[in-house]
Formats: C-alpha cells, structure tokens, sequence
C-alpha cells in the first residue's frame, strides 16, 4: 500500500491531503510542500506497536492497533507541478 501525500490549494492557502482528510492550512505553497515531505518521511520511522484513533471522513472514530515495523510506502504529489511527479 501506498499513502500519497497530496499538496493542494486550500481554505485560501495551501495543505496537504491524504485521500479525503486535509492537513492545516499553511500560508505558502513552499510551506505545505515541506510539511507534506516531513509528514511521508514520519511514516517510515519504526517504533513500538500501538493503539491509534483516527476519524475517518464520514466522521466516525476507530481504533486500532498498530505494529512498530508496519511502514507504508508513500510519496508526496504536487497539484501545482505540470509533470504532477511524485516527489
């Protein structure tokens, strides 16, 4: 599985999404282009397994658990770049 990271015009500035769900709205493109490479380069960092709670986008809360080791691959897509090449 894949999570992309999507940079996208938002809320009268820039965010990232991840399928229907937006990050914060950052005041720069430059900005939400940073905080989406931050966000994808997090998801490869291993740890301890877990319980997560996540609300998905009809609003309802699910819990799960997660392991330490189960890293997605993911990439960060630009809606302003011509090319839209994962980064």
């Amino acid at each position: 599985m894949t999570v992309t990271y999507e940079v996208v015009e938002h809320d009268g500035g820039w965010a990232y999404r991840v399928k229907d769900v937006y990050s914060e709205t950052f005041p720069s493109h430059g900005k939400a282009r940073a905080a989406a490479r931050n966000a994808s380069q997090r998801q490869h960092l291993g740890g301890l397994s877990a319980a997560i709670s996540y609300q998905d986008g009809e609003s309802r809360w699910h819990t799960e658990m997660v392991g330490g080791n189960d890293r997605p691959e993911t990439e960060v897509v630009d809606s302003s770049d011509p090319d839209g090449k994962p980064y």
